[in-house]
């Protein structure tokens, strides 16, 4: 067995948001691949064949990627076979990796020997790379040379994210379970002791009766966020990475108790640091602070989540990765900021970069430059069903049916209507009419119901997306009503907040009242002087100010 490296890291008022939000409920990830300096080696033709990437290895010399033919190609040093070609030899030019034709991949992560854990869209796992601390999980520890599916306590299951430490590896199914396998000399296994794990074993103790929502590894730690935003971890702790507020290791999962009553939704860990963001869009973040890439201005480790200021705007997206020292955010605005360990040099707070995704801050400022995750790229020529459709949105020269809403006209198509809305299967079903008066609704609201038919995405106000709601409930269509609540939650501030509790009560939108709920009460002072306070309907005031004291905020 070959000797674990030895180079554990040592210590050493929102802003008001009116603007229109996009929310969709499913979006890819965009990027030009060709700031990875290994893509250099790839022609311009290949290049515009990618449709996912990872470029990974100790010196980010070693790339996966999918072509718009389904292909699978590898390229690179192929250390320990990570590649799968069969053999250890390097290869400068891409090969297609036979072995998993045909599959399509959901989820894709690599340790620091490299070894390779991939999911595929139908759930399946498959390993192959390094193994001598039996992070493959095929009950060996033989490196593996060509890709093997894992199915030992996984055959049933459908699994829909991965993520790897260094030597260890886990695995989210369908069903919020989480398993373990690997390295586990820090009880980043969660097993409870310190024996490496060879197959999968589910990692229950706290997790037993929890949906898991999403996972991450650090280098010896794990975390899992579960479908009520609290965050779970176990592992090596030797930096604070837990956020415990202590240095022990944690050989079974714990909740982190300093973000009680704080929703997270995402998690991301680096070398020996971690990131969560929460569902107000703020960032947290504790353990390793060396090179600043916990962003609080100095270079001091933290065992307890410190809240990390990036602008006023809310970030809609972390990134961090094991085998670095980089922390990088997305604003909703589309700012990108990174800080900690950016080319040699140490940021100790969030700087403002000119690029537009958080890929290429690892791709240009990691060491390694290594991909945080699967990259998805938008193909630049071929328009999907999808794409054209939402080209022909209130385009009078294909439309054959115009809506008369405030005295302006919205144009559609009755075949598209009829087949995306129930409401229009009926009402347009013996209607013959091409022109359709509407006056229950606003143009702007009418508009963005119309164009979510044709684009599954929506572009308001948090005030706009109101209305939308109240249309969505009214037509009954539950999935329009999931992103008006979306859009509400990510334009929520102290101004607009009681307005917005105020339709999630009219509209029986619980998850949004309960969300606007706790946003008033962890922003009360601010929000109790707001003219919307001062006019609020008496019954929903009494209401407010009764559950208000039952969770004590008004004991101070």
């Amino acid at each position: 067995m070959s000797a674990l490296p030895s180079d554990l890291e040592l210590s050493n008022p929102r802003e008001k948001l009116t603007k229109p939000v996009q929310a969709t409920l499913s979006s890819l990830k965009m990027l030009d691949v060709g700031k990875w300096p290994i893509f250099s080696l790839c022609s311009e033709e290949e290049l515009q064949l990618i449709r996912q990437a990872c470029v990974f290895g100790s010196a980010g010399n070693e790339v996966l990627y999918t072509t718009v033919n389904d292909e699978i190609f590898v390229l690179g040093t192929n250390c320990c076979g990570c590649l799968g070609l069969g053999d250890v030899q390097s290869t400068i030019e891409p090969r297609r990796l036979d072995s998993l034709s045909g599959k399509k991949i959901a989820s894709f992560s690599y340790g620091s020997g490299p070894h390779i854990v991939l999911a595929t869209t139908e759930g399946e796992v498959f390993t192959w790379g390094h193994n001598a601390y039996s992070q493959l999980g095929n009950g060996t520890t033989n490196h593996g040379l060509v890709p093997c599916q894992i199915s030992t306590n996984l055959s049933n299951k459908q699994v829909i994210e991965v993520a790897c430490g260094s030597y260890h590896s886990l695995v989210l199914t369908s069903d919020g379970e989480v398993f373990a396998w690997g390295y586990n000399n820090s009880g980043q296994v969660g097993s409870g002791s310190t024996v490496n794990q060879p197959i999968p074993r589910r990692v229950t103790g706290c997790l037993q009766n929890k949906v898991v929502v999403t996972i991450a590894c650090g280098q010896m730690c794990c975390m899992a966020v579960v479908d009520t935003g609290e965050v779970y971890v176990w592992g090596y702790n030797g930096n604070g990475q837990l956020g415990l507020g202590s240095s022990g290791n944690q050989p079974t999962p714990c909740r982190v108790a300093a973000l009680q009553g704080i929703r997270v939704q995402r998690v991301a860990c680096g070398y020996a640091h971690t990131l969560v963001l929460t569902d107000e869009g703020q960032v947290y973040a504790w353990g390793a602070n060396s090179y600043g890439q916990l962003g609080t201005g100095n270079k001091s480790n933290q065992s307890y989540p410190t809240p990390v200021t990036v602008e006023k705007d809310r970030i809609i997206e972390i990134a961090a990765c094991h085998s670095t020292h980089t922390s990088a955010a997305k604003t909703q605005g589309g700012h990108v900021y990174m800080w900690g360990q950016c080319r040699g040099q140490s940021v100790i707070l969030p700087h403002l970069t000119h690029f537009s995704c958080t890929d290429d801050v690892f791709a240009c400022f990691a060491t390694p430059a290594v991909s945080w995750r699967l990259l998805s790229v938008e193909p630049d020529d071929h328009l999907t069903v999808a794409e054209s459709l939402k080209r022909e949105f209130d385009n009078p020269d294909t439309a054959d049916l115009k809506f008369l809403v405030d005295g302006k006209y919205i144009y559609a198509h009755k075949v598209l209507l009829k087949i995306r809305c129930e409401h229009f299967r009926s009402s347009l079903e013996d209607n013959e009419d091409d022109i359709v008066e509407m006056s229950e609704f606003s143009y702007p609201v009418y508009r963005a119901f119309l164009e979510y038919l044709y684009t599954d995405s929506i572009s308001l106000s948090p005030e706009e997306a109101v209305g939308l709601l109240d249309l969505a409930t009214f037509y009954r269509e539950n999935r329009l009503k999931k992103l008006c609540q979306q859009t509400i939650k990510q334009g929520i501030c102290e101004e607009n907040a009681i307005a917005l509790l105020s339709a999630a009560v009219k509209y029986d939108a619980q998850d949004l009242e309960e969300f606007c709920f706790r946003f008033c009460i962890n922003h009360l002072t601010v929000v109790t002087q707001t003219s919307g306070f001062a006019e609020m309907d008496h019954d929903l005031l009494k209401n407010f100010i009764s559950k208000a004291s039952r969770v004590g905020a008004f004991k101070n």
